[in-house]
């Protein structure tokens, strides 16, 4: 008994150790292969190459090594790969197999590739990877060849309302340098000519013709409209080694007047990439990159088709296929026409512009300017046109129609609406104000508001609003008090979130949405204050005098909202409904009126112009001021447009935008 107890105990403590040894080979070949994953997932393919065993090194120098994992996972855009265990370790002779998947997105989509074995061979005391091509992909053998196969897809278009495309694909064409030929005579002249031409640097030509190692390989130079008249001059040269190449591209109607609404697409970035890395982008990927291309980015992209494959002789192995997908239209309620009248008005102005459909609520046009054509984003920038962005400091970068500003007198019908609806104003009364300046006690210290005119008589409202009488206006906001103010201005809308398909700027009674103070509720009677609006929120308000007093859900995206809706009912009611046309359109249209330069022959609009000061201190002389004309159409009901003009200090204030409005609307009204 004591002699095989003392036998056990070795044979126990043997197996222990064996165990332990195992245990320990196992977790050895476990950090193997989390290194090799790890490099791989990293693209330190030059690190993978290390772990080879010497073997393996023998059948693959370093760098076809590299330069083939480089060559073949950059050309299926392979991002985001993950290795994930599929099965037991395997322990065989000297070697030990892990079983793994392959997870990647890729061309062809999101992939997971099965049955990948990494064996492991203890090599120098160390675990080596022994390798061959099924290490790339599992079905793969030497000399296998990797192939891509893609088939583009159309990205959706975007029309006007009258289904005419404002951006859709097409053909554009690549000018481009054969250096075979183009070398041969006339270089300098050549280079000079087409630099003139194209407006682009001379420098740019040579830089491009020296860095080319293969003269039978075309140079692009610039991608260009088919239409462009450029192109013209350096058509049939073949023979001088310029050529003109056609390319799918994306291509754009209108010109300026729809560069801030449209926008424009461009090749997607790191920080794009990541942000929709859920969404089957890669690298190559074009995306919308402002306006209307990047608000309906999901709705209008397509999906190209993609395969990839091993090509073996006369054999196609498929590793991953896409099936593509066009993208859809939008169909905006846009007229092209108006947009383009609206936009030559405003030439060499700051400012922005919103035209709607009382009767339906669609948005006519949508206008900031400056602005750009978008096809300066899918060809190129000229020297001129990049010279003219430095010049005015890309001021057209700068979208002003979604913008809020301070409303100005434009408000004036708002607080005359809310004055009416709670008996505050009586339109046939009249209010004793003497002087340009008042103020309601001696609480406002060395504050008055003031007007332009003093009539020199009791004013009523008709007379107020022809004169724009900011006191008259001021004393009734004091009157109707925080709270039935700030009631009636939400019942049009402002200061309350506004469902619309193109994203704005919050509206604002007031910085915390509070009148308490007095001066502050006095300001926001006649437009100043913190009040802040969109042009669009403006064109509506006004819009309620041309439908009953209702105002509309704006819509533009007509094919994704093509119900016409109410959204403010009653924000004018049908009782006063007549009094306010009435005052509106007699500033315009009656004797002695102060905007007659607004009226438009043969048809009775109703309007508003508005200055709007910014300036730091009620004194502040340094201050510039914008300027607003309002003007619709209650009889015909066709339009409500709004103009603001930015920076009009000393050049006729609000009044700069008059004829521009008046000259759309003649010419809107009359189609």
């Amino acid at each position: 008994m004591k002699n095989r107890k003392i036998i056990i105990i070795p044979i126990l403590l043997l197996s222990f150790i064996l165990l332990l040894s195992g245990c320990s080979k196992m977790d050895k070949a476990q950090k193997a292969y989390d290194n090799y994953a790890e490099k791989w997932v990293q693209s330190d393919y030059a690190g993978m190459y290390q772990m080879l065993t010497n073997d393996s090194k023998s059948t693959i120098s370093e760098e076809d090594f590299t330069t083939r994992y480089t060559n073949i996972f950059s050309a299926i855009n392979a991002n985001n790969l993950s290795l994930e265990l599929s099965g037991d370790k395997e322990k065989s002779d000297n070697q030990i197999i892990i079983p793994f998947n392959l997870t990647m997105n890729t061309l062809a989509g999101d992939v997971t590739l099965e049955d990948y074995k990494l064996i492991l061979v203890k090599e120098e005391k160390e675990y080596k990877v022994k390798w061959d091509e099924s290490l790339i992909f599992p079905q793969m053998t030497k000399d296998d060849k990797v192939r891509i196969n893609t088939i583009p897809s159309k990205r959706g278009s975007i029309l006007d309302k009258d289904g005419n495309p404002l951006a859709q694909d097409g053909t554009i064409n690549t000018i481009g340098i054969y250096p075979a030929k183009f070398n041969s005579s006339d270089i300098d002249a050549k280079i000079t000519e087409i630099a003139n031409i194209l407006d682009i640097s001379e420098e740019n030509i040579k830089n491009k013709l020296e860095a080319s190692t293969n003269p039978e390989q075309l140079i692009p130079l610039v991608d260009i409209l088919q239409n462009d008249p450029k192109v013209l001059k350096l058509i049939n040269r073949n023979d001088e080694g310029i050529l003109i190449q056609p390319k799918s591209g994306r291509v754009y109607a209108g010109g300026e007047a729809f560069g801030r609404l449209i926008g424009y697409i461009g090749s997607i970035t790191a920080e794009e990439l990541e942000a929709n890395k859920d969404k089957d982008y890669h690298d190559t990927s074009l995306i919308g990159k402002a306006g209307l291309e990047q608000v309906y980015e999901d709705t209008l992209r397509s999906k190209d088709s993609a395969e990839i494959y091993i090509e073996r002789g006369e054999e196609k192995i498929t590793i991953a296929k896409k099936d593509g997908e066009d993208g859809k239209d939008i169909k905006t309620s846009i007229d092209s026409d108006l947009q383009n009248k609206i936009y030559s008005e405003m030439a060499g102005e700051r400012g922005a512009a919103t035209a709607v459909n009382p009767k339906t609520g669609e948005v006519l046009a949508m206008i900031s300017a400056p602005s750009f054509d978008s096809n300066v984003f899918t060809t190129y920038v000229t020297k001129t046109q990049k010279a003219k962005w430095e010049e005015t400091n890309n001021t057209d970068e700068i979208n002003r129609f979604n913008k809020t500003y301070s409303p100005g007198s434009t408000m004036k019908l708002l607080t005359a609406s809310i004055g009416l609806q709670n008996g505050v104003i009586d339109p046939n009364a009249t209010r004793d104000i003497k002087g340009l300046g008042w103020q309601k006690d001696g609480s406002w210290g060395d504050f008055k508001i003031t007007r332009v005119t003093d009539p020199g008589s009791p004013v009523n409202l008709k007379d107020a609003v022809n004169h724009s009488d900011n006191i008259y206006f001021g004393q009734v906001a004091l009157e109707l008090g925080n709270e039935k103010f700030i009631n009636g201005i939400k019942n049009f809308g402002i200061g309350e979130e506004l469902n619309f398909e193109y994203p704005m700027q919050e509206s604002q009674i007031s910085n915390d949405g509070d009148l308490s103070r007095e001066i502050l509720l006095a300001d926001t009677g006649y437009g100043q204050g913190e009040i802040m609006v969109t042009p669009l929120h403006v064109a509506l308000s006004y819009s309620a005098l041309a439908n009953n007093g209702d105002i509309m859900q704006p819509r533009l995206v007509v094919s994704e909202n093509p119900e016409a809706k109410v959204w403010k009912q009653g924000a004018i009611s049908k009782e006063n409904l007549p009094i306010l046309i009435d005052s509106f359109t007699a500033l315009i249209n009656d004797a002695g009126a102060t905007i007659p330069d607004g009226a438009v022959p043969g048809f009775r609009v109703a309007g508003k112009t508005g200055s709007a000061e910014i300036k730091k201190t009620q004194d502040d002389t340094t201050g510039t001021e914008n300027g607003w004309f309002v003007s619709v159409d209650p009889d015909t009901t066709k339009i409500s447009l709004v103009m603001i003009i930015e920076d009009v200090k000393g050049r006729g204030s609000s009044h700069v935008t008059v004829p521009k409005v008046r000259n759309v609307m003649e010419y809107y009204l009359n189609k």
